[in-house]
């Protein structure tokens, strides 16, 4: 069985080498030169970019992409499972749904499941990984499916930004909430609700926000102690450790791992950066 997501997963660009999956990559514009997210530019070079004044802007996985990739895989006669970035956010699945059609007309036999996430970042990536572990165990197609359908319906997304311009610019927040929240050093803390970004709360200085997302992944999350934690940062590598060291010392979880956003998604949300990723109901 194939297994296939797009970069909106942030996973690191080994990951797929060395797990047998197929990357579908995002694509980024900067300096009016696009490059396919992941293969051709690293994310640090937009952080670095977004620094410097410049703003980068984001596309979807090209149709062109898909259809070379279903095609081959109808080639193939194995099944596949594509798990799609939030479609909510990217019209990346909205594509590949469109080319699974097209390359079906003419191979009725393909077997394709395509699964919108609404899930982002190690959200999404999370979902991946348990696809890949499961696909290793032996779990044909379907049984899959079943699973990360219900995983990603109790994927809970925390996340904070350092400057609410960065949202401003991408559309998440109004250009009026940006400044006045610059002037008052007021942080966002936000979450994904059925696929989109969500405000729930402002709080005055960093440390507080931080605070309080550990706080409400205590409220949220559901034995929290036997599952793996994920951080993503825009980055800010030194206060995501900060975040894996308290999450460790509250929960006691089987594993933290920590991977910087991606160019698809830090292009919007920006330097500085940090998400937390976890579920709030276990898989039966």
């Amino acid at each position: 069985m194939r297994i296939f997501a797009d970069s909106g997963c942030d996973l690191p660009k080994s990951y797929f080498e060395e797990h047998d999956v197929t990357l579908l990559p995002l694509r980024v514009l900067i300096d009016d030169q696009e490059y396919d997210d992941v293969i051709e530019i690293d994310s640090k070079e937009i952080y670095t970019a977004i620094r410097n004044g410049k703003h980068p802007k984001t596309s979807q996985a090209s149709p062109e992409l898909f259809h070379t990739a279903w095609k081959e895989l109808a080639a193939s006669g194995e099944d596949g499972l594509y798990i799609a970035f939030s479609s909510e956010l990217s019209g990346t699945y909205n594509t590949g749904v469109m080319m699974k059609d097209q390359v079906k007309e003419t191979n009725p036999n393909m077997n394709l499941v395509v699964i919108d996430s609404r899930c982002a970042s190690l959200g999404y990536g999370l979902l991946v990984k348990e696809a890949v572990r499961l696909r290793d165990k032996g779990e044909d197609v379907r049984s899959i499916e079943r699973k990360i359908r219900s995983m990603a319906a109790h994927m809970e997304h925390l996340f904070t930004v350092e400057d609410l311009d960065y949202l401003a610019k991408g559309g998440r927040v109004s250009k009026a909430s940006a400044f006045i929240g610059g002037l008052l050093n007021i942080k966002p803390l936000l979450h994904v609700e059925n696929g989109k970004l969500v405000p729930v709360e402002k709080l005055r200085g960093r440390k507080k926000v931080l605070k309080r997302m550990t706080d409400l992944m205590a409220e949220r999350g559901d034995h929290l102690s036997k599952q793996t934690i994920a951080i993503s940062h825009g980055d800010d590598e030194e206060t995501a450790l900060e975040m894996k060291a308290a999450i460790e010392e509250l929960f006691r979880p089987v594993q933290v791992e920590i991977h910087m956003i991606g160019s698809a998604v830090g292009a919007h949300s920006g330097p500085g950066t940090i998400a937390i990723f976890f579920l709030n109901k276990l898989n039966e």
